[in-house]
């Protein structure tokens, strides 16, 4: 199986993948307005990092998902 199958898999057999997966989309999409302007103030700047770093954490727990998956589809 490889690893699209098993995101499409988890994707609709998985209701917490598909709650991370989206808040890891909707996060992307913050980041984005932050990255189209110009400039940032600092409060933006420091919001925008935080950002980053929960959708790093999202990303970290669909990939931990996927293990698991591969682990126990063998």
């Amino acid at each position: 199986m490889t690893e699209q199958e098993i995101v499409d898999k988890l994707r609709t057999g998985n209701e917490v993948f598909k709650k991370i997966e989206d808040e890891h989309r909707t996060l992307d999409k913050q980041i984005y307005e932050y990255d189209s302007k110009v400039y940032l103030t600092l409060d933006e700047d420091m919001h925008r990092k935080m950002l980053q770093k929960e959708k790093l954490q999202r990303k970290d727990k669909l990939a931990e998902m996927i293990r698991e998956f591969k682990k126990f589809a063998n």
